[in-house]
């Protein structure tokens, strides 16, 4: 799996979710942002990591009893133990949120490994619990269902669809109060330094509206002087 640097992974906790989606855009990526999940607290910290993923087929029922927990390499559970430090574990569930895809037992478990984060297009059992844990959690919607009723595990770190998003193992992934966004693992680096800087330049449009000022010639910076109020500005903010 391709390793995030720290200067990648700091860069990318500084900014948003939308700025990143712009910057993807740009290069014609339009279907990154992972639909219909969001995070299980209203405080969680800015998500970044690299994806490790778990994808679920409909369960049958004559495979997807409760014994299967006796296996060691149960994909679910092996997933949990083998999703690396600093990475988010990212699970395919069809979009079907009627059973949980993971509770909180599972979720501290990723905490307390040092994972980023964890990701489903389904839903989370026991969610009000997850979300006082800290660790930055997104679902569709709490299900209390275990996920041996629809979900049935049946394989890790391999291409996946996840809210209608294509990830792949590698791929970062980004997620703050909007939602979740995957980044190509190939375009980290630069849409990292992009977003950095398209960041400064939205706050300092930001505070100019706030003071009153119109956007014609500001956002855009099609007007040469905002190119020059913006540069007294970095260098006031140290930005």
């Amino acid at each position: 799996m391709p390793k995030l640097s720290d200067a990648t992974r700091n860069k990318l906790k500084s900014v948003s979710t939308a700025t990143v989606a712009t910057a993807l855009f740009k290069r014609g990526l339009r279907i990154q942002m992972i639909q219909d999940v969001h995070p299980v607290g209203p405080d969680q910290p800015t998500m970044v990591g690299e994806a490790f993923t778990l994808r679920y087929m409909p369960a049958r029922e004559d495979l997807n009893t409760i014994d299967v927990f006796k296996d060691r390499s149960h994909p679910q559970r092996k997933a949990v133990e083998d999703c690396p430090v600093g990475a988010v574990l990212v699970m395919d569930s069809r979009k079907d949120a009627r059973a949980a895809s993971a509770g909180a037992i599972l979720v501290t478990r990723l905490m307390k490994r040092g994972v980023a984060g964890v990701v489903t297009d389904g839903g989370f059992r026991d969610s009000a619990e997850i979300a006082r844990l800290g660790i930055p959690a997104y679902h569709h919607r709490p299900s209390a269902p275990t996920n041996l009723t629809l979900h049935q595990a049946i394989e890790i770190n391999v291409p996946i669809g996840c809210g209608d998003a294509p990830v792949f193992p590698g791929d970062v992934i980004l997620g703050d109060a909007d939602g979740v966004i995957v980044i190509p693992a190939h375009l980290a680096d630069e849409i990292a330094s992009e977003t950095f800087e398209m960041t400064a330049f939205e706050d300092f449009v930001t505070e100019e509206v706030g003071k009153g000022r119109g956007i014609f010639g500001l956002y855009p910076a099609t007007d040469p002087q905002t190119l020059t109020d913006f540069a007294e500005w970095r260098k006031k903010n140290g930005r």
